[in-house]
């Protein structure tokens, strides 16, 4: 067992697992309502839409939080300015946001001196860095996070599967929309010091996708998808470690590859049991015939 407890051996790999789960944690909560709204390109979009925020508070010297936040609502905004605005559809917009911000956010960055050391820690995250002060505030971030999430579980629950029916019992879908768009920063902003802004979109969708595919309520395809996050975490440093590689890279590859391993275990089990259903009715029309035809 030794092999397990070594990559943690020392502080920094300790904050590294932690940062690692907690940043798990909120993707898992946040990204299952992302999941079953269907929003997964949205996502994807949004976090890179906080790049050029985190590049400009690097090259202008205050809190990258700040500036991520900024950038969420500069994303946002111009989405709905899009949508509204043109008959394009809203992925449109989404589309070239996605783009036109991550660019602006590489141009920002190449401005500063430690260019390539600066855009590395922000697209990819620096797992092995992560501080004290980070865990703070992630904790802090992950409470609200989910305090909020459970708060709005039945408009977010009608948004995911009737925004119509939800605006008939008065829930304000707009008013939820918006306010799972400010969970989502949240998460990202909480997350991209651990895992990095391109790779937290694995932890935002991977464990979700997965728990989808088994869970039968959505308090399970949560619960799953938080277990899912939390093992893709400690696995993806343990294997960085014995394997060499970027930590933040594995700890994204992990709930993918998961994802696609429940996939075809989950294809193969209902081939199997349609094979079976199958094999159990002819079996029992052939029994019957047989009565029916006996003297």
């Amino acid at each position: 067992m030794e092999w397990l407890v070594e990559p943690f051996a020392l502080g920094f790999q300790q904050r590294a697992l932690l940062g690692g789960a907690i940043a798990g944690v909120m993707c898992a909560v946040v990204g299952t309502w992302l999941v079953l709204r269907g929003l997964s390109f949205f996502g994807d979009a949004f976090v890179h839409g906080i790049v050029p925020g985190i590049a400009l508070a690097i090259l202008l010297d205050f809190s990258p939080l700040v500036g991520a936040a900024i950038a969420a609502v500069v994303m946002v905004a111009g989405i709905e300015f899009v949508s509204r605005q043109t008959a394009l559809k809203e992925d449109t917009g989404i589309g070239l946001l996605f783009v036109g911000m991550l660019g602006l956010g590489v141009v920002i960055i190449s401005r500063t001196d430690s260019y390539s050391g600066s855009l590395t820690t922000i697209l990819f995250g620096d797992a092995l860095g992560v501080t004290p002060a980070d865990l703070v505030m992630q904790s802090v971030l992950a409470v609200v996070v989910i305090a909020v999430a459970v708060a709005l579980y039945r408009p977010l629950l009608a948004l995911a599967f009737n925004r119509g029916k939800a605006q008939v019992l008065g829930m304000n879908p707009r008013r939820t929309h918006a306010l799972m768009l400010a969970l989502i920063a949240a998460a990202v902003i909480g997350s991209y010091q651990a895992v990095g802004t391109l790779l937290v979109f694995g932890l935002l969708v991977g464990p979700p996708a997965t728990a989808a595919l088994v869970a039968r309520t959505v308090p399970a395809m949560m619960g799953i998808a938080i277990g899912i996050s939390l093992f893709s975490v400690w696995a993806g440093l343990v294997l960085s470690y014995y394997l060499n590689t970027a930590g933040s890279a594995t700890m994204a590859v992990v709930p993918i590859v998961l994802f696609f391993l429940t996939l075809v275990a989950v294809t193969i089990t209902r081939k199997y049991r349609r094979a079976s259903s199958s094999v159990a009715t002819s079996g029992g029309s052939t029994s019957a015939a047989s009565v029916e035809s006996a003297p």
